[in-house]
């Protein structure tokens, strides 16, 4: 029972309720103005907490490790949006939903659970905070980047406009950048009360979620999507998971990577930012195609928290079972 806790992630149970609420009690008229101003002003939380929890002395840390991060980078921002165009061939799924796929992989790495599982594995955990934490600030501007440069070949159209470059400077990039200076100021502060800062994220992920799927199901998202093509959805995004993680192990070995530093490649490389991606999509998208969009996002969330958390256990028993292993790399 304890491992079926510790797999499932609490926070997903949420998103599905917010999700449920959304579907029964969809925000219509005035109403979705409001949840839609209120989403607006938890994305611009959302990242002041990012820029102020930021620690310039864990990136300075872990920096020398070049060879790691380029490769974890390279993975996340490079093979990733590959593997999305080719899910573009994948015509039994809608085209709003393969948009999601392809939005799926242009985004970050995961900061928290990549740390936690590399800690799990005993690998290289200082280099985790780097690697996981620079692909979160590089997200801000290469999803966005990305997603003007590929969304448009790959025929799902290109939504990128001014309005929406200025959401990003105005929404993401401004208010990160903000948090960040503060932290001299409000670094205590933040360190003291993680656990509360950690809800305000949370609901703020949240609200942008009851906003995005209020405006999909008043335009007829359940209308329009089956269950097959959802089982198919979750079969795709199991599938590109598993190309992932094992690109990685391989990868990880023809660089010759230490133990400890292959492990950081593996789960650093392998995940996508659900607390990133959310927001992301609400600046970046008209709010009827963000439902569909986020879709194959919150499903990637729980496959992979699911299976590297058992990955994670199996490289820390190892490494338990022969202490040799960790030494060694």
């Amino acid at each position: 029972m304890n491992r079926l806790r510790d797999i499932l992630d609490p926070f997903l149970l949420l998103l599905i309720a917010t999700v449920a609420l959304a579907s029964v009690f969809p925000a219509r008229g005035e109403g979705a103005n409001i949840a839609g101003a209120m989403a607006d002003a938890g994305i611009v939380l959302l990242f002041f907490l990012h820029g102020a929890k930021l620690s310039r002395e864990a990136i300075w840390s872990g920096a020398k490790a070049w060879k790691l991060h380029l490769a974890t980078l390279g993975t996340t921002f490079a093979i990733f949006p590959l593997i999305g165009l080719a899910t573009q061939q994948i015509t039994a799924i809608p085209l709003s939903m393969r948009a999601g796929l392809l939005f799926l992989t242009l985004l970050p790495s995961t900061v928290q659970s990549s740390i936690a599982f590399t800690a799990i594995a005993r690998g290289n955990v200082a280099a985790a905070v780097v690697s996981a934490s620079f692909s979160n600030l590089l997200g801000i501007v290469m999803t966005p980047l990305l997603v003007a440069l590929l969304m448009e070949r790959s025929g799902t159209g290109s939504l990128i406009s001014l309005s929406s470059i200025e959401d990003i400077l105005l929404q993401l990039l401004l208010p990160f950048v903000v948090g960040h200076l503060a932290r001299p100021l409000i670094g205590g502060f933040v360190a003291r009360h993680k656990a509360l800062l950690g809800r305000v994220d949370r609901g703020s992920i949240l609200l942008v979620v009851y906003s995005a799927f209020s405006a999909a199901v008043v335009e007829g998202l359940w209308h329009k999507v089956s269950k097959g093509e959802l089982l198919l959805l979750a079969a795709v995004c199991v599938a590109i998971l598993a190309v992932v993680l094992l690109f990685t192990l391989l990868l990880g070995r023809m660089l010759g990577f230490r133990r400890e530093d292959a492990i950081v490649l593996q789960f650093c490389g392998s995940k996508k930012s659900l607390a990133s991606g959310v927001p992301i999509a609400g600046v970046l998208f008209p709010p009827s195609a963000v439902g569909p969009i986020l879709l194959p996002v919150m499903l990637f969330h729980q496959i992979q928290l699911m299976a590297c958390a058992v990955l994670a256990r199996r490289y820390g028993a190892a490494a338990n079972d022969r202490p040799e292993l960790a030494a060694a790399g």
